[in-house]
């Protein structure tokens, strides 16, 4: 069974674009619904996966909705706490250099982000990618659909367009919450990591392991 990852910094510490009180919904009720259920369906289908990017890729194929949806939205969770850090950070390296490559400059890259999470109807996801042989890339997905169902993808940073991530900082305001995400909280470092990892040079991010049952409740 999969357990709540912990997240990787204080409720507090993403303040004042994600304040304390959204965290603990965002990550305590939210992502913990979508993990709770993952297991339950994983139970119900006496599944034992090994990895939770397995999960997403069988339910995609076999076209098991429940359990693709709340894999995908528990790996997507994860994932955006990674991509996002404390404190302010600017692209480096080739990083930095790819991205005035592919968009001129950060500032331009900050426009064409924001104007794809605003553009985006409904709920979903707006993604930095790398995809292989194409460079960096914006794109947005819908509900539950993340990077892992597209092949020779992956993703930089992310940033979770659910009304649940910015309402009740931001009431509907989106576009002024992806401005202000933009400023302050992506994880550069994280990305850079996952930029040298689509070349070859170590590992991309993957979601921790499964726990065994008698470990579920520290692990949580």
């Amino acid at each position: 069974m999969f357990a709540l990852p912990d997240l990787p910094y204080a409720y507090d510490a993403l303040e004042p674009v994600m304040s304390e009180r959204t965290l603990h919904f965002h990550h305590d009720k939210h992502h913990a619904a979508y993990v709770k259920a993952l297991n339950e369906r994983l139970k119900a289908t006496g599944q034992s996966p090994k990895t939770l990017e397995s999960v997403i890729a069988e339910a995609s194929k076999s076209g098991d909705r429940k359990l693709f949806n709340n894999a995908a939205q528990a790996w997507n969770h994860s994932v955006f706490w990674a991509a996002m850090s404390a404190q302010p950070e600017r692209p480096t390296g080739e990083l930095a250099a790819a991205i005035d490559n592919a968009f001129g400059d950060l500032s331009s890259l900050k426009k064409a982000f924001v104007e794809e999470g605003v553009g985006h109807f409904g709920s979903g996801w707006v993604w930095l990618t790398i995809k292989h042989g194409s460079g960096l890339k914006l794109c947005s997905t819908h509900d539950a659909d993340d990077t892992l169902t597209h092949a020779g993808t992956t993703p930089l940073l992310v940033c979770d367009l659910w009304e649940h991530a910015y309402y009740l900082d931001h009431q509907n305001d989106r576009k002024g919450f992806l401005e202000a995400w933009f400023d302050a909280l992506p994880n550069w470092s994280f990305a850079a990591s996952q930029y040298a990892a689509a070349h070859g040079r170590g590992q991309p991010w993957r979601h921790p392991e499964p726990v065994s049952a008698p470990n579920m409740a520290a692990a949580g």
